[in-house]
Order: C-alpha cells, then sequence, then structure tokens
C-alpha cells in the first residue's frame, strides 16, 4: 500500500517531466528545437498531449481476444511497478522490509513479458504477434546477462536484501546503532564515493557496464527497441492499442527505466549513501547522511542514469536483430559469467 501512495504519484509525474526532457535533450543533441510554444519553453506540451491523449476513442478491433487485448497493458505496467516495493529509499535498516528484495525484483518484473505476448496474441494482429515475440526473445535474452551481473554483486555481499548491500557500500568500518528507537546507521570512518561498489572492487565497472546494457534492452529502448520501433513496426506488439491503454505502455516503459536506474545506483554506485567523504575535520559524510539525504542521493543517482539512457537513445542508432541477438548470446552472457568466477575467486581470497 505505502509503495502503491508514494511511488504511483511519483511515476505519473516523472512520466510528465522525463517525457519533457527526452524531447528537449533529444533538441539539443540533433541540433532542433524541441517543445517551446506550449508554455514557457514549451513546459506545457507534454501535458497538452497527455490531455489529447485521454480524450482518444479506445479504439478495439473486431476480431481480438477481449480478455488478452485488455489485461495486457495492466500485467505489463502492474509486473514493473511491484518491483518497486523492494526498494530501500532511506538509511533505516528495516527500510525496505525485504531479506529476500533482488530476487522478488528480478523475479516480478520478469512477468511483464507474459503481458507483451498477451498483447500480440490478443490483437489477432500478425504483426503485433510478430512484435511480440521479437520483444519476449529479446528480453529473455538479456536477462541472462543481466542476471548475472546482479548476482555477481549478491555473491560478494552474500545477502539479497538490497538494504544491506546499500549500506554496506556507506561508511567505511560502520556500524548498526539505535536512533529514536530506529536502528539507523552511524557514520564514522571515510565513506563517500570511496566505499561505493565500484571504487572498492574496480572490475565492478566492467559488471556495471553488462548490467547497464542489459538495463537498455530490458526497457526497449534504443539501440535495443527493435520490438516496438516506430519506423517499421509502428508500435511492434502494442500497434492495435490507442488512447489510455497506449498510453499505459508508455508509462511501463519510463517506469522501467527508473526501476533499473534505481537498481543500478544501490547495485554499484552506494544507493541512498553519500558521495561526499569525511576529510580530516571536514565531516562532509557525517552532514549529508540521513533518511531525507538518503532519498535525494538515490534519486539524484537514479536521474543521471536516466540522462544517460536518453543520451543513448538519441545518439546511437538502432541495431540490427541479429547483432542484437549475438551482442547478448556471444559477449555479454560469457563476459559475465567470467566476471562472476572472478567475483567469487576474489571473495575466497578476501575471505
Amino acid at each position: 500500500m505505502i509503495t502503491f501512495l508514494v511511488f504511483l504519484p511519483f511515476l505519473l509525474g516523472f512520466v510528465v517531466i522525463g517525457v519533457y526532457g527526452e524531447r528537449k535533450i533529444a533538441g539539443f543533441i540533433q541540433n532542433r528545437l524541441g517543445p517551446m510554444e506550449v508554455g514557457p519553453v514549451g513546459l506545457f506540451q507534454t501535458i497538452a498531449d497527455l490531455l489529447k491523449m485521454l480524450q482518444k476513442e479506445d479504439i478495439r478491433p473486431k476480431a481480438i481476444d477481449k480478455i488478452l487485448f485488455l489485461l495486457a497493458p495492466i500485467v505489463v505496467f502492474g509486473s514493473i511497478f511491484a518491483g518497486y516495493a523492494s526498494l530501500p529509499l532511506t538509511t533505516e535498516i528495516e527500510g525496505a522490509g525485504f531479506s529476500v528484495g533482488v530476487f522478488f525484483l528480478l523475479s516480478i518484473v520478469s512477468i511483464d513479458v507474459l503481458g507483451i505476448l498477451m498483447a500480440g496474441w490478443g490483437s489477432n494482429n500478425k504483426y503485433s504477434l510478430y512484435g511480440a515475440m521479437r520483444s519476449a526473445a529479446q528480453i529473455v535474452s538479456y536477462e541472462i546477462p543481466l542476471g548475472l551481473s546482479v548476482l555477481a554483486v549478491v555473491m560478494f555481499y552474500q545477502t539479497l536484501d538490497l538494504q544491506t548491500i546499500s549500506a554496506s557500500q556507506g561508511v567505511l568500518g560502520n556500524e548498526p546503532t539505535y536512533l529514536f528507537g530506529i536502528k539507523s546507521l552511524e557514520v564514522t570512518g571515510v565513506g563517500g564515493f570511496l566505499s561505493w561498489n565500484v571504487f572498492t572492487m574496480p572490475f565492478m565497472w566492467v559488471v556495471f557496464i553488462i548490467f547497464f546494457i542489459s538495463s537498455l534492452a530490458e526497457s526497449n529502448r534504443v539501440p535495443f527497441d527493435l520490438p516496438e520501433s516506430e519506423s517499421e513496426l509502428i508500435g511492434g506488439y502494442f500497434t492495435e492499442y490507442s488512447g489510455f491503454r497506449w498510453g499505459i505502455f508508455m508509462l511501463a516503459e519510463y517506469a522501467m527505466m527508473l526501476l533499473v536506474s534505481f537498481l543500478g545506483a544501490i547495485l554499484f554506485f552506494g544507493g541512498w549513501n553519500t558521495p561526499l567523504p569525511n576529510i580530516g575535520e571536514f565531516a562532509l559524510a557525517d552532514w549529508t547522511t540521513g533518511p531525507i539525504w538518503g532519498v535525494v542521493w538515490l534519486f539524484s543517482k537514479a536521474t543521471f542514469f536516466i540522462f544517460l539512457q536518453i543520451v543513448i537513445r538519441w545518439t546511437y542508432p538502432r541495431l540490427r536483430v541479429d547483432q542484437l541477438m549475438s551482442l547478448s548470446w556471444k559477449y555479454l552472457t560469457p563476459a559475465a559469467i567470467l566476471l562472476l568466477f572472478i567475483v567469487g575467486i576474489w571473495k575466497l581470497w578476501m575471505a
């Protein structure tokens, strides 16, 4: 219930801001203007598009499978939205309450493949079905290197709890303490970015790159948007959807972008931990650690990764389907397996 009350309004606002930001960034990268007429600097353009979308007629082809067709967008968005329940947002040790948060997140999000197949099959359109099959093949293929990269972090920290992983990347030498009856963290040591996963274990940079590339494919973002490439497939598996139902698919895409950005920040870049270290008498980590600061840092890191996803979309061309599958099976998956062995050897050596 907390996840529903907190994240659903936030996601709706994030999509409005994200679409506007993506248009402006695209205009800058490709030397175009972007939104500029509706409202100051085009600020109201996305809101106008949203209102227009909500007023569109809900057109449904006559020969569709009504149950599958109507349930598909709900399954896609619901599976992704449920993943937010496992995210640790603050410095409280019991914040997320999921001892198997990583397993829950990866398993529940993978259900969106079923919704995509339901949309393609229920549309009774061969092109929608082709798009759904291509999307399922892509997501299943890239879930393997994505899962292996996450497993490398889990193996090192010996836990599936995202909150514990975040706390372990905090100030060096920290120990759980109690503050006002709530289990929290006492900031001692250096901390800052020096305690983050990618800096304490340099080879984790390669693991993160595999994670980030796989997350782009999981989110159907360029250069991995073959299932819904607008210029060739006109939407792929949701070709027959219009109005609000089409909007749910777009909401799910942006929700997936934000979710994998949160996960990347938690696993590799300290989660809610501050990037500022303690330097002598300047206890920057002490001053910028706490429940409110934790939310600020986590959302800032996730926003940065979303910015990278947008820049990549408007910079690189789309891959061919054979290139897409070869990248996963010939390069990312073997590299992820090799890095998994390296993490295991590193863990045994450190023990």
